[in-house]
């Protein structure tokens, strides 16, 4: 029997780019505002135009960073797929044309803080809407995921490497280390507000927990938290006995109540918790918990 896959609607790719082309505008404001007129680099290949801009001239920092991009379009059209490309060439491009247009924005001269705060959020606002819309604008990132998939490396691993070369010779080449440091720090405050735009202020956690009460502790984790849980079947290593383990997602604000709840039942309970990056659940789906209202009596228990 041939299935036919539900072709992704227009609607869909039209979204992806209005949030891409908002994120491509703030990426570019950040540099023409706050980077490039205080003399702030980035990492990967917008740093790499950075330094050839302030070497040949402004007016060529879009034409670097397309020339230096198109590589990297090439790989990531080979080794990882091709809708993914379009969404880069397209950020790519729309990066390239708002770094034009605000070639004659005013530019902000502050405190140094003011400009590593304020423009690395920026610029990690704009970066983090075209990641997530499946996007991206350094091209470095296609070479650290082809690194790892061959080599083992992690893809954050190969990137700060690149990055801290990249800015070890724009020190070494301007003699100003306090500008590459600064720069660095810049980068700090931008991929963490990268995260924040992909992940979301709420930080959710996956828990498992081996409990000798898995029925007990399930029936107090819903009723009191509200959440939603899966019982997993499970086997002891050691004893061959049949164990019962419970699953759970769970937001960031609510774990200290759940390790409050399970160790207050079980005090030898075993829990292990860790980051999720991304939930995804379908229209239908029952897996990811839905809070309902507490119950008023969750602390007389």
């Amino acid at each position: 029997m041939v299935t036919h896959k539900k072709p992704t609607s227009i609607w869909h790719y039209i979204n992806d780019l209005i949030w891409i082309t908002l994120g491509a505008f703030l990426a570019a404001l950040s540099i023409r505002v706050f980077l490039y007129p205080n003399e702030l680099i980035d990492g990967g290949i917008i740093g790499i135009s950075l330094i050839l801009a302030r070497l040949f001239g402004e007016n060529y920092l879009s034409y670097f960073l397309i020339v230096l991009t198109l590589p990297f379009i090439y790989l990531a059209y080979r080794y990882i797929r091709r809708s993914f490309v379009f969404h880069m060439f397209a950020a790519i491009l729309l990066f390239a044309f708002f770094l034009w247009v605000l070639e004659k924005a005013p530019p902000f001269f502050g405190d140094s803080i003011e400009v590593i705060v304020f423009g690395g959020a920026i610029l990690g606002i704009g970066a983090g809407l075209i990641i997530r819309n499946g996007g991206c604008i350094d091209g470095t990132e296609i070479l650290a995921i082809i690194i790892n998939r061959k080599k083992g490396f992690t893809v954050g691993q190969v990137v700060l490497v690149i990055n801290i070369f990249i800015f070890g010779i724009y020190g070494w080449i301007f003699h100003d280390w306090h500008i590459a440091l600064q720069s660095l720090l810049m980068y700090v405050v931008a991929f963490k507000m990268i995260d924040i735009v992909i992940v979301g202020l709420d930080e959710l956690k996956s828990v498992l927990i081996i409990s000798s009460k898995p029925k007990e502790l399930s029936k107090i984790i819903m009723n009191q938290l509200g959440l939603g849980l899966t019982i997993i079947h499970g086997k002891g290593g050691f004893s061959g006995a049949a164990r019962e383990l419970l699953f759970i997602v769970v937001e960031r604000l609510d774990l200290a109540d759940l390790k409050e709840i399970v160790l207050r039942e079980d005090p030898e309970a075993f829990m292990a918790i860790e980051n999720l990056h991304e939930v995804v659940s379908g229209k239908q789906s029952t897996f990811v918990p839905h809070k309902r209202k507490r119950s008023k009596g969750r602390r007389k228990h």
